[in-house]
């Protein structure tokens, strides 16, 4: 019940692409470092906000490597202090990214307005999933069992409408970045690199709930029928 070896099978698929993702972005992001652009990433992503009129929107330094985000409850963009400070590919590749967010704010972008409705799924939805599959298991109730399931079909549903989002942000700051000459021929080249890395990941991560979702479907549902 706690520990089964079909687990590992199911997600095998998910955790090799994961790896090969994370190890794209490290090369890609240390790369891109070496990479010089005229403004830091912070300048970056203020040039790309006032001339999109979002001159609102704060711009913060946080701790921790790859921590990067748009934070839309306070409309403010909080970069990693090398992105923030560095003058490199890399670190106006991602600020701008996370500018393209605070643009799709501004915008409405609605798989955006999706995915912020999701959140509240994607943060309990795990969790209530595991505790409903294990006492609906325990008491061999299919209702608990299929109410766990939907629960983390939750998860699934923000990953998923979450590769637009990012894959759209994405889009966005390749297009801004040579709209507004940030970078140069070999910037371009090498801010595609870091981004194209990092969207592998967010694919990475669908297919891992995906799979976990169809092994959970197996495991309770006719896959050991013996164990129960």
């Amino acid at each position: 019940m706690f520990f089964d070896p079909m687990y590992f099978l199911f997600l095998a698929p998910a955790i090799v692409l994961m790896l090969w993702a994370q190890m794209r972005v490290k090369m890609t992001y240390s790369r891109g470092l070496q990479v010089p652009a005229p403004l830091s990433g912070a300048a970056a992503a203020r040039h790309i906000l006032d001339q999109a009129g979002c001159q609102d929107v704060g711009i913060e330094v946080t701790h921790g490597v790859l921590s990067d985000h748009y934070d839309p409850s306070h409309r403010v963009l909080r970069l990693s202090e090398e992105v923030y400070h560095s003058r490199s590919a890399t670190a106006v590749g991602i600020a701008a990214h996370e500018a393209g967010h605070a643009l799709q704010h501004a915008q409405g972008y609605m798989p955006l307005v999706i995915r912020s409705a999701a959140v509240p799924a994607a943060q309990w939805g795990p969790t209530l999933s595991f505790i409903l599959l294990i006492v609906g298991g325990l008491m061999h109730n299919p209702m608990l069992i299929w109410l766990g399931i939907a629960c983390f079909g939750g998860l699934l549903f923000f990953q998923v409408v979450n590769l637009p989002v990012e894959f759209d942000a994405s889009n966005r700051a390749k297009r801004v970045l040579g709209e507004l000459n940030i970078v140069d021929a070999a910037g371009a080249v090498a801010v595609r690199d870091v981004l194209n890395a990092a969207g592998w990941t967010y694919v990475a991560a669908t297919l891992q709930s995906l799979l976990t979702l169809l092994y959970y479907i197996w495991r309770f549902t006719g896959g050991s029928r013996d164990d129960r």
